[in-house]
């Protein structure tokens, strides 16, 4: 037996798919029953019984089981062979399947591979038939994921098979009845239509014109989306005399869904038709969805601004280009806004100097001080992409009060993306030059007597730190750092031990003994058992850093220093401090012997110790040491 697709799908009723029926109504595939299959053949029985099973959970009630089942249809398809694959297991899943989404999901993605399985691209065309019925089913995900997997197996038909199999399955879904199969047909346009005649190509343009004008929004709408896949096939001429109105029609359309789409149409056919011919047709329709009345499609537009303008870079002058910016980056909305400034370095590099020094960076000193927190993060995260546009002496100038105000501003996530972004700035006007306008800046939010403040600052060092240098560091910021682990407040003392441990991860473990080690050891004799504390804090902390050779010369004399600190508490940070550091010493063979003999000895005389607190934290120790 052979498989007629078209036959297949005659009878579906709109809307609804084969594979859709109640489980208990399923029809029994006899042709993949062990009992019907195998009985005369015990050989292939014994051969063959693993696929039966798995033909049987794709009826199971379990879900997990039908999904696994799904997942293993290759296995089921390579096991059959092509012919048997052709002649049984498609007319199965065709009519046999009756499935929640995400089983269908998984149909869906599997078929889209299954050209192989079936006998290779010769009969690829079998396999249309049962992604055309999940091509319109109710749910998004599946219909979209047929789409995709119809995509595939059209790639691989040949001409006939184009004729005489795919173009009646997209005449049937452009014709259906339920909205879905529109909507599937309009991502199947663009795929088959270089394999078709001149005849054929023009059915597909007027039928595809059809679905434009759909009464239904949603499938005006996916006509919109693949309107710029389907204009890739096309000539410039076609375009022009077929495409052009069809789009115009699309850009007014009353739903804004569908408008916004048109944008990314826009693009694409800019990058097909002559420039002369964009500005005769469609550079007034550019300016009204720049201006339209819905945020969401002059979200579009600034979203693919600078791609329009490059698609448009001999249709369109600077001065539109500027004013249609310029309207975008003062929109009403903020997230218009948003869109808008991060384009702006992108499209700045297609104007002059001084055209940006004079119309882009007002904007930007307006958008410093927005009301939206969120316009305000997005121009720290964009500003410095101006830099190399402005150059050194113009940066220094305009850009370095901006970056000081947002290294200031009460949002957090503006400060971090200031920080986050001054590679580009420091590649331009130097590292002395940026740490002479914004040093004092820092050290004024490092100092501030709100400890959030200052913990905020913290948090962002680290990135500071691999911004501007080893050099630059431990010149100007080391000194704040450790600053921060004599802090009155707990918080901040631990964020700092977390930043010296970033800090090791960033310049090395060398750096670390050299440059931190040592003035975090002077800690160690601190009359306030607070600094003694902080120091075990930040040695415990930065150890998994380092190397154990490090932790033995450098950071376990200082621990086994404070074994007889008259602070409880401190005795029993040592205990936890140990800890941590004896795993990491047991990897070398070299320090290993340091667990071995002073650890050892350490802990038991911690466990002897009178706080009770001191004994329990030894012995958890020494039960990790024994362990490790």
């Amino acid at each position: 037996m052979e498989l007629d697709p078209t036959a297949q799908t005659n009878n579906i009723e709109p809307g609804t798919s084969s594979l859709g029926s109640s489980s208990s109504n399923v029809t029994n595939a006899t042709t993949l029953a062990p009992e019907n299959n195998f009985g005369d053949r015990p050989n292939d029985e014994q051969e063959l019984y693993p696929i039966a099973v798995l033909v049987d959970e794709l009826k199971n009630e379990d879900v997990q089981l039908r999904l696994n089942a799904i997942r293993n249809l290759s296995t089921i398809a390579m096991a059959l062979g092509p012919q048997r694959t052709r002649d049984e297991l498609i007319p199965f899943l065709c009519e046999g399947i009756d499935d929640e989404d995400e089983v269908l999901l998984a149909v869906a993605e599997e078929l889209g591979n299954f050209g192989e399985y079936v006998g290779g691209p010769e009969y690829a065309h079998f396999i249309l038939a049962p992604l055309e019925n999940l091509a319109s089913v109710e749910e998004v995900l599946v219909r979209d994921k047929a789409v995709d997997s119809i995509n595939n197996i059209a790639k691989l038909l040949n001409a006939f098979q184009v004729t005489h199999y795919f173009l009646p399955l997209l005449k049937r879904l452009s014709n259906a009845e339920w909205f879905t199969g529109r909507i599937s047909a309009c991502g199947l346009y663009a795929v088959g239509y270089s394999k078709c005649t001149p005849e054929q190509q023009s059915e597909l343009r007027t039928s595809f014109a059809s679905l434009i004008q759909d009464d239904t929004p949603m499938v005006r709408r996916a006509a919109a989306k693949a309107l710029a896949n389907f204009s890739k096939e096309l000539t410039p001429e076609v375009i022009i005399n077929n495409i052009l109105p069809l789009f115009l029609r699309l850009t007014t359309d009353d739903q804004d869904t569908v408008r916004l789409l048109t944008v990314e149409d826009l693009v694409q056919i800019a990058k097909v038709i002559s420039p002369e011919e964009f500005r005769q047709y469609l550079l007034s329709t550019l300016k009204a969805l720049g201006q339209d009345k819905s945020w969401r499609v002059r979200y579009a537009v600034a979203s693919h601004f600078t791609e329009l303008c490059e698609a448009t870079s001999d249709a369109i002058t600077i001065e539109e280009k500027l004013a249609l910016f310029l309207n975008l980056i003062k929109d009403s909305e903020g997230e218009v806004k948003i869109l808008a400034i991060g384009q702006a370095p992108g499209f700045s590099k297609l104007l002059e100097k001084n055209v940006v020094i004079e119309k882009i960076i007002p904007c930007f000193k307006e958008l410093v001080i927005d009301t939206n927190q969120h316009v305000r993060s997005a121009v720290a995260t964009n500003i410095s992409g101006l830099a190399p546009i402005l150059e050194k002496e113009q940066t220094i100038e305009y850009l370095l009060p901006l970056f000081l105000q947002l290294l200031k501003d009460d949002f957090p996530e503006v400060r971090l993306n200031i920080i986050s972004n001054l590679e580009d700035v420091n590649q331009v006007i130097g590292v002395d030059s940026l740490s002479q306008s914004l040093l004092p800046a820092i050290v004024e939010l490092a100092e501030d007597k709100q400890w959030r403040v200052r913990l905020a600052i913290i948090q962002y060092i680290p990135l500071l730190a691999s911004q501007l240098g080893i050099g630059f560091f431990d010149d100007k910021l080391l000194d704040l750092c450790l600053s921060w682990l004599g802090d009155t407040v707990f918080s901040i003392r631990d964020a700092a031990t977390t930043n010296l441990k970033k800090l090791v991860e960033i310049f090395g473990y060398d750096w670390a003994k050299n440059t931190i080690l040592p003035r975090v050891n002077e800690m160690a004799h601190n009359e306030n058992y607070l600094y003694r504390m902080t120091t075990l804090f930040a040695l415990t902390t930065m150890a998994v850093s380092l190397t154990p050779e490090i932790i033995k010369d450098n950071v376990l004399p200082t621990v086994v220093e404070l074994v007889n600190d008259p602070i409880p508490n401190v005795r029993f940070n040592v205990a936890k401090s140990l800890e941590v550091l004896a795993p990491i010493l047991k990897q070398n063979p070299q320090t290993a012997e340091a667990v071995s003999t002073k650890i050892n000895d350490i802990l038991q005389q911690l466990s002897q110790d009178s706080d009770v607190d001191v004994k329990w934290f030894a012995e958890k120790a020494i039960l990790t040491v024994q362990s490790c």
